[in-house]
């Protein structure tokens, strides 16, 4: 981070009381601050405080009428090697979606040749309305990195996602972005990973044992390529940051297909490593089941195919990659799905109780594209596997 030039951007919201901490950090690793304000966030914020922290005067509108200057917006952009907006109202992401630009911050924005990074801050149903959604997907394909607000307490008094990212992290998402040299030359990968969690009633699920290690060290690997990664996740206890990375988190198989029916037209390669559960009670009960009868029986219907619905789904220059974890006949089941689902590849992983697949550290794969030429690797970890993994499938890629 040291000379790193970073222009600060703060929209009117709640969370702006974080962005002294994050000045702080940012200056203490070395790198220069200056702040634009819209006229809202000095509501949550002084500017004096901003202007104090960051050693650099604030900017606030665009003609000082006090002293007569001129706020130049193209200079400010020119300086910068990157913005970020943090936090980023669902007001000011809807304005930088639809090109409209009413303050300074949104025409430093529009003037801006280097990257945007933003930071969403707002309260959870607004963070899941379909029109910010909508918005958030616009703004990724226009080259904007987005930090996912965070899950917690929300000013509302509410629980839930909405919560502007920690300063730490944000100052770790910048590290990040100032380490990668290839961000601006991505392509957008979407991963699925992890079990899904079908409900029968409200503390009891169908599931497996997948603990998503594969996926995550399979967006991890993307990620240190300079890819931009959309990972849908199922229920984990695994973590990933980075400003390239859009986490999803979901439980079941049908939110797992919206979530990838809802990125999978703007993303280059997809690689469905999840573990998605075949099938989901028929009927999920309202109130706990109570333990009376000896026998117990569920009706079950067939979940949704994801893998098969992206398959379908695709342009001619998207890539599928699908998995299969296998504990008999390995290669004839992994070249019938292959063919079966129209892949372009299929990971063949052999089940061997803590030593491949679910929970284990290490895995053995075989890879076969779509004309049956097979990759075979040692047992290696779960790191070394995703490295394999991409070797061949972003073979091509240039």
């Amino acid at each position: 981070m040291q000379g790193k030039r970073i222009l600060l951007g703060i929209s009117g919201g709640i969370a702006a009381y974080k962005i002294a901490y994050l000045i702080r950090i940012l200056k203490k690793q070395g790198a220069e601050v200056r702040a634009i304000m819209t006229p809202a966030s000095s509501d949550f914020i002084s500017p004096l405080v901003v202007s104090t922290l960051s050693e650099n005067p604030v900017h606030i509108e665009f003609w000082n009428k006090e002293t007569g200057a001129w706020t130049n917006h193209v200079e400010l952009a020119l300086w910068a090697d990157v913005l970020l907006i943090a936090p980023t109202t669902a007001n000011t992401l809807a304005k930088m979606a639809s090109g409209i630009c009413d303050n300074l911050l949104l025409a430093s924005y529009f003037s801006m040749k280097g990257k945007t990074i933003i930071a969403p801050a707002m309260d959870l149903d607004m963070y899941q309305h379909p029109t910010v959604k909508r918005n958030m997907e616009t703004l990724l394909s226009d080259g904007v990195s987005i930090i996912p607000a965070t899950e917690g307490a929300l000013a509302s008094g509410l629980e839930g996602q909405g919560r502007m990212e920690e300063p730490e992290n944000i100052a770790a998402y910048l590290n990040d972005f100032f380490l990668s040299e290839r961000t601006l030359q991505s392509k957008r990968i979407l991963i699925t990973a992890g079990p899904t969690y079908e409900a029968i009633d409200p503390v009891r699920f169908i599931g497996n044992h997948s603990s998503g290690k594969m996926g995550y060290e399979i967006a991890t690997s993307c990620l240190s390529m300079g890819h931009q990664v959309i990972l849908v996740s199922g229920p984990t206890h695994l973590s990933l940051t980075h400003p390239n990375l859009q986490l999803i988190q979901v439980r079941s198989a049908q939110e797992m297909l919206e979530a990838v029916q809802e990125h999978w037209k703007t993303c280059y390669l997809g690689i469905f490593s999840a573990a998605v559960a075949d099938y989901r009670p028929a009927q999920v009960e309202s109130q706990k089941i109570k333990k009376q009868a000896d026998e117990f029986s569920l009706n079950l219907l067939k979940n949704p195919d994801i893998l098969s619905w992206a398959s379908a789904n695709r342009s001619k220059e998207q890539k599928v990659v699908g998995f299969a974890l296998e504990t008999n006949n390995a290669k004839e089941f992994a070249l019938d799905k292959l063919v079966r689902k129209n892949l372009d590849f299929i990971v063949l992983n052999e089940y061997v109780k803590d030593v491949s697949g679910f929970q284990a550290e290490t895995n053995k794969i075989t890879i076969f594209d779509k004309d049956k030429t097979t990759f075979e690797f040692s047992l290696k970890s779960k790191k070394e596997v995703a490295k394999d993994i991409l070797s061949i499938v972003l073979k091509d890629y240039k």
